[in-house]
C-alpha cells in the first residue's frame, strides 16, 4: 500500500511539474505594446482619420500542441455599432509560421504567408484597416489576437466577414493571445 501511495505520490508531482513548465502562448509586437496608444502608423486613412494605414509586426511564441494553423484578428469593442468593429481578420497561416512583417496587412496580401486569407473589414475591404474611433470619444480598446487552431485550413475568403470569421475561429480555437492597445482622436 505504501509502494502504491509513493507512487501515485510521483505521478501527481511528475503531472504538476508538466503543467506548471508549459510555455504560455503569448503575442508580441516590435511596433505596438500592451496598454499603450496606437501610433499614426496603424491609423486608418480614411472616415475622417488621417493615418498610413499599416498593419503592425506580429510575433507569437510557444502555441499548444496540436495546432494546425493561426489566425490573427484586430477587433474594437468600444465601436458605436451594438456589435464592435472588425478591423482585420487572416486566417491559415501556417503553422511553422511564428510571425507577420508590419505591412503584411496591405490589400495585395504580399507580405502574408502563402495559403493566408484575409477576410472582409468592417470598412468594407479585405486587408488591414487601422484605428478611427469618432472624434472626441474616449479612446477604444484595439484586441489583436492571435489564435491557435486545431483545423490547418478554413473556408474563409476574401469575402468573408468579420462575424463568419469569428465563427469558424471559435468553433477551431485550441488556444489564443491577446494584446490590447487604444487610440482616441
Amino acid at each position: 500500500m505504501k509502494r502504491v501511495a509513493t507512487l501515485a505520490a510521483g505521478i501527481v508531482a511528475a503531472i504538476s511539474f508538466s503543467v506548471s513548465a508549459a510555455q504560455t502562448f503569448t503575442l508580441s509586437s516590435s511596433d505596438i505594446s500592451q496598454d499603450a496608444p496606437l501610433t499614426n502608423k496603424q491609423v486608418f486613412q480614411g472616415f475622417g482619420c488621417s493615418g498610413a494605414n499599416i498593419s503592425p509586426q506580429l510575433s507569437w511564441r510557444n502555441p499548444p500542441a496540436g495546432t494546425k494553423s493561426f489566425a490573427i484578428t484586430v477587433y474594437d469593442p468600444d465601436a458605436p455599432t451594438g456589435s464592435g468593429w472588425w478591423h482585420w481578420t487572416v486566417v491559415n497561416i501556417p503553422a511553422d509560421v511564428h510571425a507577420i512583417a508590419a505591412g503584411a496587412g496591405a490589400k495585395t496580401q504580399a507580405k502574408l504567408p502563402e495559403g493566408a486569407v484575409q477576410g472582409r473589414n468592417d470598412f468594407g475591404f479585405s486587408g488591414f484597416g487601422g484605428a478611427c474611433p469618432p472624434a472626441g470619444a474616449k479612446p477604444h480598446r484595439y484586441q489583436f489576437t492571435v489564435w491557435a487552431l486545431s483545423s490547418d485550413k478554413l473556408p474563409i475568403d476574401s469575402n468573408a466577414s468579420g462575424a463568419l470569421v469569428g465563427f469558424m475561429l471559435n468553433s477551431n480555437v485550441i488556444a489564443k493571445s491577446v494584446l490590447t492597445t487604444n487610440y482616441a482622436r
